[in-house]
């Protein structure tokens, strides 16, 4: 038997194709894109429009992403919801959303696992086990958007693993989450964080995209960033400050430069002083991230004084700086936290 096609991973014009294969009429692709992408249908019987021979047959010829929740929390001092989300093969993925002024965001997993290494997350404790589709990208989106009640306004892909790990999916997914045809975010409204793998960088820039791309850098030197990020011991900051450059230069999108502060690893005056050279060196911004304490890992978040040492001295160099808010603490609001804690890996 032929394997089932994951008919939610199709971009509107292969579903065309798929569905004129089957012999069926091509509008009949446009009414289940709206039903899988803008209605957020949990499965073929909520596809009112079709016939019910061609629901059923669906469910024959394809498999049908609908992610289940499986444990839902909400802090009590931000109102920030993390969901955890089983696949299809049982494997668990997180997500996050957390509401602000200007809109919701929901941060979402692009991967089981994690094989990067990074020595304060918790996404990397129980390793990697796959590469999510888009599919399963876009569904954390949707459930929560259905679970929550609430329109999605800005989508992070910061959750588990490294989405330029996972190249072709992301974009597929990036294409999808941002078509019109779909939910149509705005890519300006989109940020994908990596720990900086360079040559995906590099080909990122080439997709002509007007996406943010968020560079985990967390140190200022090689030595330290080698001892923290193993990706490091590959790509220098030298080589990492080139391809970001190149970047910019390609799609005018100013790059952010996050630096999870670590107390008395990466938070002295002459950390300061490289990060401020870096940060100028790209016209980047800048995002503090006092680490979440993670228990399997001895680092701690840096004090209050330090973080706002290291804001002022930005601010004084004219380098557009913020504080992510620490939203999610008393749920486990690190990535991998609450996954770990469900399954031990």
């Amino acid at each position: 038997m032929a394997k089932r096609i994951d008919i939610k991973s199709l971009p509107l014009e292969e579903l065309y194709a798929e569905m004129e294969e089957k012999g069926e009429k091509s509008f009949r692709a446009k009414q289940m894109y709206e039903w899988m992408h803008v209605k957020l249908a949990r499965g073929f019987d909520e596809m009112t429009n079709l016939s019910k021979a061609l629901r059923e047959s669906c469910g024959e010829w394809y498999t049908y992403t609908a992610l289940q929740a499986v444990q839902v929390l909400e802090s009590e001092t931000d109102g920030t919801k993390k969901f955890l989300f089983e696949l299809s093969d049982g494997n668990l993925v997180e997500s996050v959303w957390m509401k602000y002024k200007h809109g919701n965001s929901v941060c979402i997993s692009s991967q089981v696992g994690c094989k990067m290494g990074c020595g304060f997350c918790a996404s990397t404790l129980g390793g990697f086990e796959r590469n999510l589709r888009p599919s399963e990208m876009l569904d954390q989106v949707y459930a929560i958007t259905r679970l929550t009640g609430e329109r999605v306004s800005n989508v992070v892909v910061m959750g588990i693993g490294e989405p330029l790990d996972n190249y072709e999916n992301l974009l597929t997914f990036i294409r999808m989450l941002t078509d019109a045809n779909g939910l149509n975010i705005s890519q300006r409204n989109v940020t994908v964080s990596t720990c900086g793998i360079v040559p995906n960088i590099r080909k990122l820039a080439e997709e002509e995209l007007q996406i943010t791309l968020a560079l985990s850098l967390h140190a200022t030197t090689d030595t330290l960033r080698q001892s923290l990020m193993p990706v490091a011991k590959r790509y220098s900051i030298p080589e990492l400050i080139e391809v970001c450059r190149d970047y910019f230069d390609r799609t005018g999108r100013r790059i952010t430069l996050e630096y999870g502060m670590m107390d008395g690893i990466n938070d002295s005056d002459r950390d300061l002083e490289r990060l401020v050279r870096i940060a100028k060196q790209l016209s980047a911004h800048v995002n503090l991230i006092p680490i979440n304490p993670v228990k399997e890992r001895e680092f701690a978040p840096s004090g209050a004084d330090r973080v706002k040492a290291f804001k002022n001295g930005l601010e004084k160099n004219k380098i557009n700086v913020t504080i992510r808010r620490e939203m999610g603490r008393d749920i486990n609001g690190a990535c991998g936290q609450l996954r770990r804690g469900a399954t031990g890996v």
